[in-house]
């Protein structure tokens, strides 16, 4: 399993990488689990708790830019924020590669702490 989803804090959700190396059907499972995020069709916030992430191979890269072009609309509906979470300054830079293909469609930052992510993404929810 490339990432667990934890939405028992909903609609603050926190989505785990795990550390397994990123392949065609954990990346699609993956991709599924963002869209089921939004199936409630209710306003959420989410933390990308990627502390145990691998690099990404730059297919899965794309993949997920195409992936947040084709669902920009539902993104920008639902989605307060995103605080994406990583001690590892390459990810934090591959992130940024990510938002140059495909520019964030909501408010998002980046932390090197669990805690200071998930903080910020609760104070999202505030806006509702």
């Amino acid at each position: 399993m490339y990432a667990e989803f934890h939405r028992a804090k909903a609609p603050l959700i926190i989505i785990e990488f795990t550390g397994e190396k990123a392949n065609a059907k954990n990346f699609d499972a993956y991709l599924k689990g963002l869209e089921e995020s939004y199936a409630a069709k209710e306003k959420i916030a989410l933390v990308f708790d990627a502390r145990r992430a691998l690099d990404l191979n730059p297919r899965y890269q794309l993949k997920q830019a195409q992936w947040l072009r084709q669902n920009k609309k539902l993104i920008e509906g639902y989605c307060q924020g995103v605080a994406y979470v990583t001690p590892n300054s390459f990810l934090r830079n591959m992130l940024g590669l990510i938002f140059k293909v495909q520019p964030s469609p909501v408010p998002f930052q980046v932390f090197e702490t669990f805690t200071a992510g998930l903080a910020w993404a609760d104070a999202q929810l505030k806006h509702i």
